[in-house]
């Protein structure tokens, strides 16, 4: 037995930032990588881009297709400006002949599309079968191994969105990429899901364009609109993909009902967790919300599935319910309990960096958001109602009046929108509280957390 010279495993980039990123740094010489994805995302229009920039007089890339002609790679090489003298193509689908093309050309880089396609003629069975798919995979690892060749592996999905094959794959190989994107919008992101050789928390983000897909290094531009001023019914918030904050826009829709059962549809939401969150509103927010249509979404195609956009989203439905929009530049992060609570969510302190980096200048948290940023006005809410008062006109904490005009307790509509106040428990209370309607009026007068 020997040193372990660990300078030859040392990662080559891609050239791709975005991929890198996600990979640890870039390609490990032996890697074997298995990217998987739904069909049309943009896996060979990705992989094809980096043959071409990977190659070079130094390391030669093959690329070989068992999906396509390779005059139809060609085409698409030509319109995505990915030529390189030293990007090499095949197109095969029998095991022997591309062992034959590595033999052959001595890469540094092997782009097989996809590993589905490909068989060996030792073996009964169709191409994509167990047996096959798991023959494949062995033969390409030893050569990966061998030849201190870094691999890179497409797998189709099933319709449930999990790789397709034998689960043995995805143990076999060292890196398991997950490419997700809506074909209806833009934004593609791959995701870490196995890595040997780094963090499996990290999000690559891509813009799908006519010439190819380009990465986006600061992609929370995408899930904002642009508009002069303020409209009821959307709110901001920071989300986490992996450890990359992004700052994206919930938008709501309240429209009266004119059939018995109201829709509830929504668009990159989680069904139902706006479920939940409609129930708190109505029971700890006094938002009567029974008879109406909703409908809830994000902006640019973004998913927010994790619980820190509760907060964004339940404040998006209040204001649309009361036709007010939130103050300008504010955002909203927090995890909201069925007891009407407000929970600590993890990252705060990044995520309201991200959104002062992006020029916000007021924060809705939970209590002790840790480190805040120098210039941004932050406000823990410890409660559904005390973040209901970031809506003008809304009740919410802070000195007690008499009703104010157009809010009276005899069951008059408020002024500014249909929230309703003349349930029992909100005519139990004699006063309501006095909300300013400017947002520094607002943020002044309530309990802040001074930047450190």
């Amino acid at each position: 037995m020997g040193q372990v010279d660990a300078t030859v495993a040392v990662s080559r980039p891609t050239n791709i930032d975005e991929l890198d990123r996600v990979l640890g740094g870039g390609l490990v010489p032996g890697a074997v990588v298995l990217l998987a994805g739904e069909p049309g995302v943009g896996k060979s229009t990705l992989l094809l881009d980096v043959a071409a920039k990977a190659a070079g007089p130094e390391q030669r890339t093959l690329y070989i297709t068992g999906e396509e002609s390779a005059s139809q790679v060609r085409l698409r090489a030509d319109r995505i400006d990915a030529l390189s003298p030293h990007l090499y193509l095949a197109a095969e689908t029998d095991l022997a002949a591309v062992l034959g093309h590595i033999q052959q050309v001595q890469p540094a880089l092997l782009i097989l599309d996809s590993v589905q396609t490909v068989a060996s003629a030792e073996l009964d069975g169709a191409p994509g079968g167990p047996a096959q798919i798991r023959e494949v995979a062995n033969a390409l690892i030893r050569e990966s191994k061998t030849r201190a060749m870094s691999t890179l592996l497409v797998g189709h999905v099933t319709k449930e969105g999990a790789i397709a094959g034998p689960r043995l794959l995805e143990h076999l190989v060292d890196v398991v990429l997950s490419f997700e994107g809506d074909r209806h919008a833009r934004l593609r992101l791959i995701r870490g899901v196995k890595n040997r050789y780094g963090a499996t928390d990290e999000v690559g983000c891509f813009e799908l364009h006519d010439s190819g897909i380009v990465g986006l290094p600061d992609p929370s531009g995408l899930f904002l609109t642009k508009r002069a001023e303020p409209v009821p019914g959307t709110c901001l918030t920071v989300t986490l993909e992996g450890r990359r904050p992004l700052v994206a826009e919930v938008q709501a829709l309240l429209v009266d009902s004119v059939i018995p059962s109201p829709r509830r549809a929504t668009s990159g939401l989680d069904s139902p967790r706006i479920a939940m969150i409609l129930a708190m509103l109505e029971r700890h927010g006094g938002v009567r919300l029974g008879k109406m249509d909703i409908y809830a979404a994000t902006v640019g195609g973004v998913k927010l599935s994790e619980p820190s956009a509760d907060l964004a989203i339940a404040l998006a439905l209040a204001s649309s319910a009361a036709d007010t929009p939130l103050p300008q530049g504010m955002v909203a992060i927090g995890e909201v309990g069925l007891a009407g609570e407000v929970r600590r969510v993890t990252g705060v302190e990044r995520r309201l960096a991200e959104a002062a980096r992006l020029g916000f200048t007021h924060a809705l948290v939970p209590p002790e958001p840790g480190k805040v940023p120098k210039g941004m006005r932050v406000v823990e809410v410890a409660t559904i109602g005390d973040a209901l008062a970031a809506i003008p006109g809304r009740p919410g904490r802070g000195s007690r009046r008499t009703p104010r005009q157009g809010r009276d307790t005899d069951g008059a509509e408020n002024r500014r929108g249909r929230v309703d106040l003349t349930d029992e428990r909100q005519r139990a209370v004699p006063n309501y509280l006095d909300i300013p309607d400017s947002a520094d009026e607002l943020m002044a007068g309530w309990e802040e957390i001074e930047p450190e």
